[in-house]
């Protein structure tokens, strides 16, 4: 452990004993809150409506941003206080009630203490968000905080909060923010038809986003990202568990488990999340839905296993800089990390990972706190997932506890929205993820892609276009299209574009691509993973048919986990068809081999007929089998071993592969 951020936060000593993995109790969850909110406060206003912590603010302006932190850090408190049964041994929730009455004097005037008013998303939405983590704050601290509250503060905190309900939010979890402070509304006897038709419209957009396993899209597009976890479960779950609603929670807490069984995997040994999708600031808000599942019941985790991924994230970030010398949660990933935000954050974002302490709602006689921690999924054996309805392959290694998110699914593009090169977002448009690395920024060469160059221009991979994917004992696969489009000169090239397909064994990827209307003169290209060239972490990729000889490209602005990176690329002359298979790895066991000639020892032969590639195994002589179609319609294979994979060539994304595993 760090020992400064120990230091900083006032944490406990370690207890192997009840935490061989992380060292981690409930001692430790309730210092970190209190360390992480008594350095908030000290750069509170006077009357303690804004805690205008320092640094760039983000596009909201600083009144924002300072509404901001009193909000996300609220969040922490409640779930602290609540927890706790209502002792405030540090007398929070004394400055959150003046902070309440001083900011709702008079919204949006421009002074030290008055709160911007909330009014649609494209005006000043920002406080839609905050007011819900205040309503939040407020119903779980109801009984200590709210009813002691004179009557006249009430009203004013309910007019502010109500902006919320008359103004419109961003198409996506945006709809939560309302639905959470109508909850609280209703919780506390102030309900009417603005409330419940807040709570009705909310509902009715996450029917409509649910995609199945357990997964929601951000909005109508195909975003899959933590907003899963850290918003689209957790605020309709949370408001039904503290209602007491046992239908709504059944329905929700359903859902929520089966999400976990995928994202679980999704935390390495080290306790990193996937660095993967936007707001990756937010940090260990990643684990917010395993700590949900384990309050409420609905997970399919032990509550070892829980305990020892929601710690293992809230400790992996803490001894990795996470915290700043201020005791302050800094705007990055480990430290400082320019690459890794968006425009909207601000010195207070990363307080949204406050919603990792929804685990602190789990009394000390929990079981999620006293049962011995457990190995957490990424752990145990080797492991492939698919995730058919985000489009994802997951896979993870117990050797070095390192999980790759293949990603066939999703891409953050609106169903309204043109795909230009300039708006590519490094964050969704790679071909894989991992918890060791992270992509390149937008100014070097993209890891993990595959582009067309043509006239000079180098494509960009906007919408992705899903084709299926699956998985069996060990192995699995996932497969999708999308259209090179291009910075400079016309944006798409006619007859152009790329169908991918991702099939993992162990450590091991094969990367197959069909290229399909090339133009003379084209040139593909496909990378590897971002690294360090003299850490731990190693990445290989190297050509099986199609691709000629490798090169070492250098990445200066590094990722969120190497200041300065390379990463492998692979070259091919490309015109009209050209099929290119390649085999990736990335490994942090120091016992793998990752040689010159690794590939020949992985892969026996490969070969390559038309539109079909057969790939023998060199470890147990199986075959995988990738044929890429050319009608509308899918064809059927029946696979036991060796394994086929049929890609068909028509763009009706739902019935792009049908694999029938025997």
């Amino acid at each position: 452990m760090n020992a400064s951020a120990g230091d900083l936060l006032g944490l406990p000593p370690e207890d192997r004993t009840s935490s061989p993995y992380t060292g981690y109790t409930r001692a430790h969850w309730e210092a970190a809150a209190d360390g992480l909110l008594d350095a908030a406060w000290k750069w509170a206003t006077p009357g303690g409506a804004r805690l205008d912590l320092p640094g760039p603010p983000s596009h909201s302006g600083v009144r924002s941003d300072g509404l901001e932190g009193y909000a996300r850090t609220f969040l922490a408190a409640g779930f602290r206080v609540a927890g706790a049964g209502g002792k405030d041994p540090n007398g929070l929730l004394e400055r959150y009630a003046d902070g309440l009455d001083a900011g709702t004097r008079t919204p949006g005037r421009d002074d030290t203490e008055s709160w911007p008013l909330i009014l649609d998303h494209h005006v000043q939405g920002q406080p839609m968000v905050e007011s819900a983590s205040v309503a939040l704050g407020l119903r779980l601290t109801r009984p200590w905080l709210w009813d002691r509250l004179a009557s006249d503060v009430q009203d004013r905190v309910e007019r502010w909060l109500r902006g919320a309900l008359r103004h419109v939010p961003a198409g996506n979890n945006w709809y939560l923010f309302p639905y959470t402070v109508a909850g609280f509304l209703e919780s506390v006897g102030r309900g009417d038809a603005e409330t419940a038709r807040a709570r009705e419209r909310a509902s009715e957009l996450l029917e409509h986003w649910y995609r199945g396993d357990g997964w929601y899209a951000d909005g109508d597009g195909r975003a899959f990202d933590h907003y899963n976890g850290w918003a689209l479960h957790l605020y309709p779950l949370l408001d039904a568990h503290l209602a007491g609603d046992e239908k709504e929670s059944a329905h929700h807490g359903a859902r929520l488990r089966e999400h976990l069984e995928s994202f679980s995997l999704m935390f390495g040994g080290d306790g990193a999340p996937l660095h993967f999708g936007r707001s990756l600031t937010y940090r260990f808000a990643a684990s917010a839905g395993v700590g949900l599942g384990a309050v409420t019941g609905h997970t399919p985790l032990a509550p070892g296993v829980s305990r020892r991924v929601v710690s293992g994230s809230l400790r992996y970030f803490l001894e990795r800089g996470a915290v700043g010398n201020d005791g302050l949660l800094n705007l990055g990933w480990h430290g400082p990390h320019a690459a890794t935000l968006q425009s909207y954050s601000g010195p207070a974002s990363p307080y949204w990972a406050s919603k990792a302490f929804v685990a602190l709602l789990a009394p000390a006689e929990h079981p999620l706190w006293a049962s011995p921690e457990e190995a957490a999924p990424s752990e145990g054996p080797d492991r492939v997932l698919s995730v058919p309805a985000a489009g994802f392959l997951v896979q993870s290694t117990g050797a070095d506890g390192v999980v790759r998110l293949h990603n066939h699914g999703s891409d953050h593009v609106r169903p309204d929205e043109g795909e230009s090169a300039a708006d590519e977002d490094p964050h969704y448009a790679r071909l894989a993820y991992s918890t060791v690395t992270g992509p390149t920024s937008a100014e070097n060469t993209a890891d993990n892609h595959l582009s067309v160059t043509v006239g000079g221009a180098r494509s960009a991979r906007r919408r992705i276009r899903p084709l299926g994917s699956g998985h069996g004992d060990g192995w699995g696969w996932a497969a999708s299209w999308h259209l090179p489009v291009f910075p400079a000169g016309p944006s798409t090239v006619p007859g152009l574009r790329v169908e991918s397909v991702t099939v993992a064994r162990g450590r091991h990827e094969l990367r197959v691509h069909r290229v399909l209307g090339a133009p003379d003169g084209a040139r593909a290209e496909l990378t590897g993973w971002a690294t360090d060239p003299g850490g731990p972490v190693r990445s290989l990729l190297r050509g099986l048919h199609g691709w000629e000889a490798p090169e070492e490209v250098r990445a200066p602005r590094g990722t969120a986990f190497a200041r300065w990176a390379t990463v492998p690329r692979l070259g091919a002359e490309v015109t009209g068809t050209a099929v290119l298979v390649a085999l990736a790895s990335l490994t942090a066991d120091p016992e793998a081999a990752l040689s010159a000639g690794a590939s020949d020892e992985v892969v026996d032969g490969v070969e390559v007929a038309g539109d079909t590639v057969t790939v023998r195994w060199a470890e147990d002589g199986a075959r995988t089998r990738i044929a890429f179609g050319r009608g509308t319609r899918p064809v059927p294979v029946t696979a036991t071993v060796p394994v086929t994979v049929t890609v068909d060539h028509g763009v009706t994304a739902d019935h792009g592969v049908t694999v029938d595993h025997g």
